[in-house]
């Protein structure tokens, strides 16, 4: 690779993976590197691991440290991007974390911090599923439920920066316990945590599963998408009854943003969208065209699995590094 090539680095900082994509002048992906995230450490060291990872993938592409102009991270949770703090991050437990400034006495470049599933939905968005749309939402399905908003070509973050918290969106006022400390949120029905808690629950009380086989043939200790992709493809019933459960909830989920804000477009991304693709979107798709409030021309309305992958968050959080730096 040429030293004279400059490199974008967009981090995803997720519940289960923490990647980092070096991108080039014309957003081709030069290299990406995965690590585990580690669960339970301090703030502290997950920077450090954060710091590593971009580290690596610049080495991984070939290119100097020097030619890196900057880094955006993209982050679970509620960001002001405009002086790069981390306010609260539930599925990680960071609260009030200055994670822009931290990154950079450690790296020298440039850092930006974002919210994950925004930088998702943005790399869907220009470079996916939605390029050639004008309003757009993306859903991400991992660990948590996040949305990004697109309108009239633009990322929509609100007022404190907080807009597309849809996975805090009560479907259930007693329902289960959410990882923000109330009952009933979208994430936790439908998101992968939700399914994990709901197939181990019913294991001990007695259900039959090939879930925890596959886990442990597969040496995982969380049900990771390609666990449940392999229980749905051998038939199990209670991996089959969780999804159907969980794809029921976000159907509904999809018609409260519809009705809302009446979008081109949802995209749907994540781990599981990404490996069951359709088989995942329909149903949703159905219950959502159930529960539409205007009938007329729903089909117009594109309710499509993402096609970037679990490189999305990486990709997207590249692109509005360049955003910040005021490059196109």
């Amino acid at each position: 690779m040429p030293e004279k090539t400059d490199v974008i680095l967009g981090v995803d900082l997720g519940g289960t993976s923490l990647r980092a994509a070096a991108l080039d002048r014309r957003n081709r992906i030069l290299a990406v590197e995965k690590t585990p995230t580690q669960s339970g450490v301090a703030a502290a060291g997950l920077i450090k691991d954060i710091a590593a990872n971009a580290r690596n993938a610049v080495a991984a592409a070939g290119v100097p440290w020097t030619r890196v102009r900057a880094i955006c991270a993209g982050v679970p949770g509620a960001v002001d991007s405009e002086h790069g703090i981390v306010y609260k991050a539930p599925n990680l437990g960071w609260e009030n974390v200055r994670l822009a400034g931290k990154l950079e006495s450690i790296l020298s470049v440039p850092v930006f911090v974002e919210n994950d599933v925004n930088a998702g939905t943005m790399a869907e968005y220009m470079l996916g599923a939605g390029k050639g749309m004008r309003n757009m939402i993306g859903i991400f399905v991992g660990t948590g439920i996040g949305g990004g908003l697109i309108f009239e070509g633009k990322l929509h973050e609100g007022y404190r920066g907080a807009a597309g918290e849809i996975g805090h969106m009560v479907l259930e006022r007693n329902g289960p316990r959410c990882g923000c400390g109330k009952k009933g949120c979208v994430e936790a029905l439908a998101s992968r945590t939700a399914m994990e808690r709901d197939v181990r629950t019913a294991i001990r009380h007695g259900a039959k599963s090939v879930v925890t086989e596959i886990m442990k043939e597969r040496k995982r200790t969380r049900m990771t998408s390609s666990v449940i992709m392999r229980a749905l493809a051998k038939r199990d019933p209670l991996m089959l009854q969780v999804m159907k459960r969980a794809q029921y909830h976000l159907g509904i989920l999809v018609a409260n943003l519809i009705n809302t804000l009446d979008p081109e477009a949802v995209v749907i991304g994540g781990g599981i969208a990404e490996r069951l693709a359709e088989a995942f979107v329909a149903p949703i798709r159905k219950t959502a065209w159930e529960y539409l409030l205007r009938q007329d021309g729903r089909e117009r309305i594109k309710i499509l699995p993402g096609i970037l992958g679990d490189n999305a968050g990486a990709l997207g959080a590249a692109l509005l590094a360049r955003r910040h730096l005021g490059q196109n």
